[in-house]
């Protein structure tokens, strides 16, 4: 059977066990894991394989690019005299990184009647991740000191559900002697291990798979060798309590376990020597801030975890997160393992903020490959190009060329790259100037109209183009007169006076979130998620006027700005014990319902690391103290040091794990936190705005 891919015109037998395929087909609609992750990991050899660690166990392992999930989750049960538990269930576990700034994880799980810990790595050389196992009981006297004794009534299964090709249904699962086998189409896995199984089995999930042939049976009572055409799973219960499982991809399952092979002999603690070297040599080529301990290590991490969500196959391509939000309640084959050119560029503008400017390099030079031919970007798109969504969002035009002009300005491009950079924002200026100023999204993807995060990367992406030498005398004369002219109407657009916001806060007046298209900043916004709500645009604030300042193109002391920041800081923020942190705006529904439930259309919006980055780089610019926000975006930070997209702001819901202050179900880690917070301790410790280009603030500002 593991020499070739099962036919699907196989006849299901009954429930009795007493034929060799699994009943039950094709199992329960299969959903993602959390979005809310431990940790995430790859190598920086040749391997083509990411993976996210969550509730303790190996989750949405990505192979052979960064928007290509092939696992839900592989995980571990344990069974013993009068007792079964799963681990991920159990919610008892503590993370542990043996070595600074390598993604090897250490995780204890701790039980009244055991003590598992499991081992992380992927194999720098082949596309496979190596799970080190090692179960022990926990002796009477103490729950946490592991005993030997009474070891033989404890027995380690592990349970691997495949989501092949990115889905969870049409999945093939069978088993043959010392491995596990699952294919889709031209996509496998195969799980083997170092010792061997003393069991196997395949079934279709919520039927015939090993958890509930344990929830039944206490212990494995099935043995089915094949589950073809369905949400299926595979379990193998170990042969001893401490070893090396491998988990291998590859186009055929005959290659994959030749992968799997040829790891289990390299053995683990050669493979996290080779792993760790690599991360090492990466890692002396970092220049960060000189802050305490606490701050560095989440500046060590967050430019550890921007490497990590860059793909191998195409160098460059960096996807917002290696996770589904809230990705337990769907099947959504996209998540955030997607590439938004927004969000690619402003990892670059960090990478290069902490000297890695080989890395922003790279993803310049991609977003030059994935660029449409009337010069825009797509909303965005798998890490080979592919389109997603559809949406059109102007500061996805303008983004990726504020990154090359800011990269010129760091004297990182050579002349071999100038020619084609040219017509990259020659393309990109020329859409800008003719679809501008108002976009058919806000960076949030919600909101047509004006906005002034919009409005501000295009002006500063305008003046950067021209003032570098991408454009033509032409082109540059015209990218210039544009600029000025939408610079000069930015309070036309956005900027009210005497409303009653401004009556209730004691401001002249403030700048909106958004101004619809129409009726503009007097008229009404349709709230997303929030099944039809509409808002006065004017009462409607949020923090993109901070951008105005962050580009250089108003003082940070323009009463206008000083207004905003009076009206956002009395509505949007939320001082939380780590320092405060800020909604998106009012009446925000992309988040989860009161009661913890996902968000799933609608719910409430939480509060956002991110936002504490921007308002924290005001702070600089204002010559305020900006640590406040430095630490409370390092706070919200998971225990593993990932930075959340979201963090929960109401009482604690223990079972749905939701803590205050603590990441949301959302998406942890979020590739822009992490960008945000490299450039905000930057901006504190040398007092410039990294990705405000010089051009820009000598123009508008001086």
């Amino acid at each position: 059977m593991a020499q070739g891919d099962l036919v699907s015109d196989i006849a299901f037998p009954s429930a009795d066990g007493s034929s060799s395929g699994a009943f039950g087909a094709p199992g329960i609609a299969p959903t993602w894991s959390a979005g809310d992750k431990d940790a995430v990991s790859t190598t920086l050899g040749t391997s083509r394989v990411w993976f996210t660690i969550g509730g303790g166990i190996l989750n949405e392992v990505f192979w052979p690019n960064t928007g290509r999930p092939q696992l839900r989750d592989l995980g571990f049960l344990v069974t013993g005299a009068g007792f079964w538990a799963e681990v991920k269930r159990e919610d008892s576990y503590s993370l542990h990184f043996d070595h600074e700034g390598v993604p090897i994880t250490r995780v204890v799980h701790r039980h009244p009647r055991y003590l598992l810990t499991l081992e992380f790595v992927g194999d720098p050389q082949r596309d496979v991740v190596l799970i080190r196992y090692d179960l022990s009981v926990n002796s009477p006297r103490s729950p946490l000191a592991p005993s030997t004794a009474g070891i033989d009534d404890l027995r380690l299964h592990v349970l691997v559900a495949p989501h092949l090709g990115g889905r969870g249904t049409e999945n093939s699962a069978w088993v043959d002697g010392d491995s596990l086998f699952a294919t889709r189409a031209d996509e496998s896995l195969v799980v083997r291990n170092d010792l061997g199984f003393t069991r196997t089995s395949a079934g279709f999930v919520g039927q015939s798979d090993g958890w509930q042939d344990i929830a039944q049976h206490g212990e494995p009572q099935w043995n089915f060798t094949y589950a073809a055409q369905g949400n299926v799973a595979l379990m193998g219960t170990l042969r001893q309590n401490s070893g090396t499982c491998a988990l291998a991809f590859g186009t055929t399952t005959t290659g994959a376990r030749s992968l799997a092979r040829a790891s289990l002999a390299e053995g683990f603690d050669d493979v996290a020597a080779l792993c760790t070297a690599q991360w090492e040599a990466w890692r002396a080529h970092i220049d960060l801030p000189t802050v305490d301990a606490d701050l560095q290590n989440v500046a060590l991490m967050s430019a550890m975890v921007l490497r990590i969500h860059e793909d191998a196959s195409y160098p460059g391509a960096t996807v917002a997160s290696l996770s589904t939000p809230w990705g337990s309640a769907h099947d959504d084959a996209g998540g955030y393992h997607l590439v938004w050119p927004r969000d690619c560029a402003e990892t670059g503008l960090a990478l290069a903020t902490i000297g890695l400017f080989d890395d922003a390099r790279r993803m310049l030079l991609f977003l030059l490959s994935t660029q449409e031919d009337d010069g825009h970007w797509a909303q965005n798109f798998t890490p080979d190009g592919a389109h997603y969504w559809s949406g059109m969002q102007l500061d996805e035009t303008a983004l990726p060329v504020i990154l090359a002009a800011k990269l010129t300005e760091l004297g990182v491009l050579s002349m071999h790259d100038h020619g084609p950079l040219c017509q990259m924002v020659t393309a990109a200026v020329r859409y800008l100037v003719a679809n501008g100023p108002l976009s058919n999204q806000d960076r949030w993807e919600e909101s047509a109209g004006a906005n002034a995060f919009t409005m501000a990367a295009a002006i500063a992406a305008l003046v950067g183009a021209a003032s570098h030498g991408f454009l033509s005398a032409a082109d540059a004369t015209t990218a210039l007169a544009t600029a000025d002219l939408w610079n000069e109407s930015i309070e036309d657009y956005l900027y009210v006076s005497g409303t009653p916001l401004d009556v209730e806060h004691g401001t002249t007046g403030h700048y909106v979130r958004i101004a619809p298209p129409g009726e503009g900043k007097n008229g009404l916004v349709v709230v997303a998620n929030r099944d039809g709500l509409v808002v006065r645009a004017d009462c409607l604030v949020g923090l993109e006027f901070l951008t105005l300042v962050r580009y250089g193109l108003r003082s940070a002391l323009d009463p206008r700005i000083v207004d905003s920041v009076r009206i956002v800081d009395a509505v949007l923020r939320h001082d939380l014990p780590g320092g405060p942190l800020y909604h998106r705006y009012q009446e925000d529904g992309y988040g989860e319902h009161e009661d913890g439930s996902p968000f799933n259309g609608s719910g409430i919006g939480r509060l956002w690391p991110l936002l504490s980055g921007e308002r924290g780089h005001y702070a600089v610019a204002a010559g305020e103290d900006p640590m406040p926000y430095v630490r409370a975006m390092a706070a919200s930070a998971s225990d593993g040091g990932l930075l959340p997209e979201q963090v929960w702001d109401s009482a604690a819901i223990p079972e749905r794990r939701l803590a205050p202050g603590r990441p949301s179900g959302s998406a942890t880690p979020l590739v822009w936190a992490h960008a945000e917070f490299l450039k905000l301790l930057s901006a504190t410790s040398t007092g410039v705005i990294a990705d405000q280009l010089n051009c820009v603030a000598a123009r508008y500002l001086v």
